[in-house]
C-alpha cells in the first residue's frame, strides 16, 4: 500500500483538469514521497495558485496535480533520475515572478518546487562571495550579506518572492543593470542537477578559471530546460556608504540620453540606476496615495540613483551636473539622502502594480537601442491605432540598459486578439534591431516569436543543446522551444 501524501481540497478554477484525467502523474506520488518525504508531496487539483500561475498573472492558468518539494540537491537529483527513467515530464518552479508562463504546469507534469532549498552558506568577506541554494529569496540573501557590509549586485522589484535559482535560470536583470550588469556577470559557480539525475558542480568560485568550456554559462538563462540549478555562488560588492539621486522630467529620449551621459561623466562609476517612465505610465500613480516626486504633465520622468563614497562632494557634483543641463531639464528634485531616494523608488516601484490593474492589457518586456526607441514606439502606435482607436501604450523601464516594459491597453473588453497585438509589437521590435525578451525569458508566451530575434541557425543550435542535455524532453518541456514528442531515444 503506497504511503499517504499531503492533499488539499479541490477547487474549481478556469482551465483546471480533474486529477482523474492524468492518472500517470498521480501514480508517481508514492515513489516520489519515498525520496522527499510524504509531507512534501502535494496532490491536486485545488492546490494554491502559487503552484499554478505566474505571480503577476498570465493568460495561461495551469493545473498542479502533483507537487514535489525536495529538501536537498541530492533529492532534486533523485527526483530527476526517476522522472527521466519513466519519461515523466517535469516543470521547475521558483518564486513564480516570471511573465512568460515558463513555470506554469500542465496537468500531465510533475511540479518540482525549489521552496525548501533555502540554505545560505557562509559569506566569504575576503573573496566577496556567497553560496545560496535555489529557493533562497533575493530579499533574504540581500539581508544576509548586508550584515557583512556587502551587497548582492542583483536587484528586482519582486525581491521578496524572486528566488536565486529563478534569477540564474532566467539571467534576471532588474533595476540596477546599468550599474551592476545582468545576473550572468555575478555567477562564479553553479551546482546543477541534469535531466538524468547527474549532479554537477560547474566551475569554481575562482575569479580566473579558463580550464576548457565554461559550462555553467549554458545553464544561466536556459529557463530550466537544460538542467535544474540547485545552488549558485555569487560575487558580491562592497556596500557604498551612501546613495543619492534625482528625479527629473525631460521632453524626449535625446534629452534623457544627454542626461545619462552627463551623470556618468560627473560621477564616474557611481551610476546604479537610470529608470524612465513615460507620461501615461507615470499618470497611473495619481490618486494612489504615493508621494509624487514631480507633478504630472511632463513627457518623460527619470529616476537616477548613484552610489556615494563622498556624500557632500558627490551631492555637489550631481547638483552641478543638473544645473549645467538647465536647458534640458523641465523639472527636477534631488534626493540628498536615502530617505528621499526611498520615496523616489516607491513611486517607480508602484507603477507596474497600478498598470496591472488596467485589465485587460498586454504586457511586453523588450530590449531596444535607446536611440531607436522613440521611432519604434511610434511605429507600434501607427500599426495599432487603425485596429484599436482608443489604444494606449504605457511605457516604463531601465533606459540605461535598453530594456523597456510596454503595456498595451487596446480598450477592448477581451483578450481574444492577443496574437494580433503581439505580432505588431514584436515585428516593430525586430525591425528596429531589438530583442523580444529583455529579462523575463521566452517560456510559453514568446516561444512562437523566437524567430523575430534569433536566426534559424541559432534556433537549430538551441535544439541540439536541448537534445544533448535532455534527450527525453523531461525538463520544462515545450518552454523556449517546442518539443516534437516523447519518442526520442537517449
Amino acid at each position: 500500500m503506497p504511503p499517504s501524501v499531503s492533499t488539499t481540497e479541490p477547487q474549481h478554477t478556469r482551465g483546471t483538469t480533474p486529477a482523474a484525467e492524468s492518472p500517470s502523474v498521480i501514480d508517481h506520488a508514492h515513489v516520489l514521497a519515498e525520496i522527499v518525504g510524504e509531507e512534501h508531496v502535494l496532490i491536486g487539483p485545488g492546490l494554491p495558485a502559487r503552484y499554478t500561475q505566474d505571480l503577476w498573472g498570465s493568460d495561461r492558468e495551469g493545473v498542479a496535480n502533483l507537487v514535489v518539494r525536495p529538501g536537498s540537491p541530492q533529492e532534486v537529483a533523485l527526483v530527476l533520475r526517476y522522472c527521466h527513467e519513466h519519461r515523466q515530464p517535469l516543470v521547475v518552479q521558483g518564486g513564480m515572478t516570471g511573465l512568460v508562463s515558463g513555470a506554469v504546469p500542465g496537468a500531465d507534469e510533475v511540479v518540482l518546487s525549489t521552496e525548501r532549498l533555502d540554505s545560505i552558506g557562509e559569506v566569504d568577506t575576503a573573496a566577496g562571495t556567497v553560496t545560496a541554494q535555489a529557493g533562497v529569496t533575493l530579499a533574504g540573501l540581500q539581508a544576509e550579506v548586508d550584515r557583512h557590509g556587502l551587497v548582492v549586485p542583483i536587484d528586482l522589484i519582486p525581491k521578496e518572492s524572486a528566488t536565486i535559482g529563478g534569477c540564474v535560470a532566467t539571467n534576471a536583470g532588474g533595476v540596477k543593470v546599468v550599474g551592476y550588469g545582468m545576473t550572468r556577470q555575478h555567477v562564479r559557480s553553479l551546482q546543477v542537477a541534469c535531466a538524468d539525475g547527474t549532479l554537477m558542480d560547474l566551475s569554481t568560485p575562482l575569479v580566473k578559471d579558463n580550464a576548457g568550456y565554461d559550462l555553467k554559462q549554458l545553464f544561466i538563462g536556459s529557463e530550466g530546460t537544460l538542467g535544474v540549478v540547485t545552488s549558485a555562488t555569487l560575487a558580491l560588492r562592497p556596500a557604498a556608504p551612501d546613495r543619492l539621486g534625482a528625479f527629473c522630467a525631460v521632453a524626449d529620449i535625446p534629452a534623457a540620453l544627454r542626461l545619462l551621459g552627463a551623470v556618468r561623466t560627473a560621477l564616474p562609476g557611481a551610476l546604479t540606476a537610470f529608470e524612465v517612465m513615460w507620461a501615461d505610465a507615470y499618470a497611473v500613480l495619481e490618486g494612489t496615495g504615493v508621494q509624487l516626486p514631480l507633478p504630472q504633465g511632463h513627457p518623460l520622468y527619470i529616476l537616477i540613483e548613484c552610489e556615494s563614497t563622498r556624500p557632500d562632494a558627490d551631492l555637489t557634483a550631481l547638483l552641478g551636473c543638473l544645473d549645467e543641463l538647465s536647458d534640458v531639464l523641465l523639472d527636477s528634485a534631488v534626493a540628498a539622502d536615502t530617505s528621499d531616494l526611498r520615496a523616489f523608488w516607491q513611486a517607480r516601484g508602484r507603477v507596474p502594480a497600478e498598470i496591472l490593474r488596467m485589465q485587460p492589457l498586454f504586457g511586453f518586456d523588450v530590449s531596444l537601442h535607446a536611440r531607436a526607441l522613440s521611432a519604434c514606439l511610434d511605429a507600434m502606435r501607427a500599426e495599432l491605432l487603425p485596429k484599436w482607436p482608443q489604444v494606449k501604450l504605457l511605457v516604463f523601464g531601465h533606459l540605461g540598459d535598453d530594456n523597456v516594459h510596454i503595456a498595451v491597453v487596446t480598450g477592448e473588453a477581451t483578450r481574444e486578439r492577443k496574437s494580433e497585438v503581439e505580432h505588431i509589437v514584436y515585428q516593430a521590435v525586430s525591425s528596429y534591431g531589438g530583442s523580444i525578451s529583455a529579462e523575463h525569458g521566452i517560456g510559453f508566451e514568446k516561444r512562437d516569436f523566437l524567430g523575430y530575434t534569433r536566426s534559424p541557425q541559432e534556433i537549430d543550435i538551441m535544439r541540439a543543446l536541448k537534445k544533448t542535455f535532455d534527450p527525453r524532453g523531461v525538463l520544462n518541456r515545450g518552454r523556449v522551444l517546442p518539443w516534437p514528442g516523447d519518442d526520442t531515444d537517449e
